[in-house]
């Protein structure tokens, strides 16, 4: 079975593909060069552009937390970084979200959501419907993107709020604008 991002039930393309774009625009123009992420469908074209980029580092993980200390040490060692994952990975974080808050580093990740708009996966709903909630709790910031046209005023605003503010800070992207994923044989 093949992971498809970004269509419907049928395999057609429900969104333009065109928030990846944006958001890799915004990473480059605040300088991000590290990009710590788990695999994820709903991700793939953002980390294959940043793949592609000379000025950027795209960095495969086997587990969120690992993310929060490349995050940390990519500062530490004065460039920006910005953390990609699924909502279902921000529970692995929780413990790990403390060192962000606790050192007060800038911290931007760029969450998608599943367990929401037209999900199939039972599995999906427990985290997806309390990821903001975590965040919160862990005092991370959160800002949610439901609609292509807010995709980049919003990781501006994020990437802004982290890299100039100091607040550590969460962009959720909806289920409902990466699309519902489905597996097809």
């Amino acid at each position: 079975m093949t992971l498809k991002p970004e269509t419907d039930r049928d395999g057609g393309a429900i969104t333009d593909g065109g928030w990846p774009d944006q958001i890799h625009a915004v990473l480059k123009s605040y300088g991000v060069v590290q990009v710590p992420y788990v695999p994820d469908g709903g991700h793939a074209r953002l980390i294959e552009q940043i793949s592609a980029d000379p000025d950027m580092r795209a960095i495969s993980l086997t587990t969120e937390e690992e993310g929060i200390a490349v995050a940390c040490g990519a500062w530490l060692g004065g460039q920006r970084s910005a953390m990609l994952m699924q909502s279902s990975g921000v529970g692995n974080c929780i413990n790990m979200l403390s060192l962000v808050t606790s050192c007060r580093l800038p911290f931007l990740t760029l969450v998608t959501m599943r367990g929401e708009w037209g999900e199939f996966n039972p599995w999906q709903f427990a985290m997806g419907s309390k990821v903001q909630q975590v965040f919160e709790m862990m005092d991370i910031h959160c800002l949610r993107v439901t609609r292509a046209d807010e995709v980049a005023e919003t990781v501006s605003a994020a990437a802004r709020m982290a890299y100039e503010g100091g607040t550590p800070v969460a962009v959720l992207l909806s289920q409902r604008l990466i699309g519902a994923k489905v597996f097809v044989k």
